[in-house]
C-alpha cells in the first residue's frame, strides 16, 4: 500500500508543478486523465475553468466504434482525433496541454501526437 500512496503523490505533485508553472497565461488547456481502462480528455476555458469540450473511451458504444479493450495506445490515438475535431469546430486552434501529472509516454503521448497532426498546436 505504501508504493501506492507515494506513486499518487509523485503524481499530485507533477501536476500542481506543472498547472503552477506554465498555463497561467494560456486561454485554453487540453487535459488528460487516464484510468487503466479508459482515457479521457477535455478542453477547459482556463481563466474560468468551464469545459468547453470532452472526449473519452466511454463514448466509443454511442458513436459505434468496435475496440473489445479502450485501455491502449490506438484507443487513445482515436480520442486524440475526436478531440481535436471537436475543438476545430469551435475554433479553438491553441491550448495548453495538461497531462495531470502522468509522464508523457504510452497512452498519453499517443493522444498528444494524434491531437498535432489533426490540427491543435500545443
Amino acid at each position: 500500500m505504501k508504493g501506492k500512496i507515494n506513486k499518487k503523490y509523485s503524481r499530485i505533485r507533477r501536476c500542481t508543478k506543472i498547472r503552477k508553472n506554465k498555463y497561467s497565461n494560456q486561454l485554453f488547456r487540453l487535459v488528460v486523465h487516464r484510468t487503466s481502462k479508459h482515457i479521457y480528455a477535455q478542453i477547459i476555458v482556463s481563466k474560468k475553468s468551464i469545459v468547453s469540450t470532452c472526449a473519452s473511451t466511454v463514448e466509443f458504444k454511442k458513436l459505434n466504434i468496435n475496440h473489445t479493450y479502450t485501455g491502449n495506445k490506438h484507443s487513445a490515438k482515436i480520442i486524440g482525433q475526436l478531440i481535436a475535431e471537436r475543438a476545430l469546430q469551435k475554433g479553438i486552434k491553441i491550448v495548453f496541454f495538461d497531462r495531470s501529472g502522468f509522464k508523457y509516454h504510452g497512452r498519453v503521448k499517443e493522444l498528444a501526437e494524434s491531437a498535432r497532426i489533426s490540427g491543435l498546436v500545443f
